[in-house]
């Protein structure tokens, strides 16, 4: 289990500056386990060149592009984070894409959804009955029939809180923006794997 007390870890903020696209991101930095701090920021960037790449930005001369990010958890061994990228390639509106990364910051792992839960719990069907529930409560008009989540549903852990988010037009027209729907962890506990993420926001 990673350690309950653990200090929040240093986060730099690095800037990527080219032609048409500014993007903060961050970078972990201090740790004393430089493997583990090699591991997280090597797939931050991934993610950072992920998110840039799938503008089409190299090959098409009217994107822009805006990048930043928010930290979601940054205590108890555990640094959460979202990646927020903004462009814009003419048209009414530009688009926005959010990507987050869950780390242990002792090993540098980083969590699927899948690893926040015991092996063959029913984690899926649990969650998607929450954020249907909170879909009706919010009385959300969605462009289609809501089947649940994905196994694989982009999260990110905020305070006690287990937060899955929907990207534009997955649920709901543009206008709704990107969908967060938040779960209290006590209500997930009896599926939490204790040994991740999740389980230290338990206690």
């Amino acid at each position: 289990m990673m350690m309950e007390n653990s200090l929040p870890v240093r986060i730099e903020t690095e800037f990527l500056n080219k032609p048409r696209l500014k993007f903060a991101y961050p970078r972990v930095a201090g740790l004393r386990n430089s493997r583990a701090q090699r591991q997280m920021n090597e797939a931050i960037q991934r993610l950072v060149n992920q998110l840039i790449s799938e503008t089409d930005y190299d090959r098409n001369q009217d994107v822009d592009i805006t990048g930043t990010y928010e930290l979601k958890t940054n205590e108890r061994g555990v640094l959460s984070l979202a990646i927020i990228n903004y462009w814009y390639s003419g048209g009414a509106h530009g688009m926005t894409v959010v990507k987050s990364l869950t780390f242990n910051v002792e090993t540098g792992q980083s969590y699927t959804l899948a690893e926040l839960f015991k092996p063959g719990s029913d984690y899926v069907r649990v969650i998607s009955d929450q954020v249907r529930r909170q879909i009706e409560q919010r009385q959300i008009p969605l462009l289609t029939e809501y089947r649940g989540i994905a196994p694989n549903q982009d999260y990110y852990i905020a305070d006690k809180s287990l937060v899955v988010y929907y990207q534009l037009y997955e649920l709901a027209a543009y206008v709704y923006g990107i969908l967060y729907f938040p779960i209290s962890v006590y209500d997930l506990q009896s599926l939490i794997n204790e040994n991740g993420p999740l389980g230290n926001m338990l206690y």
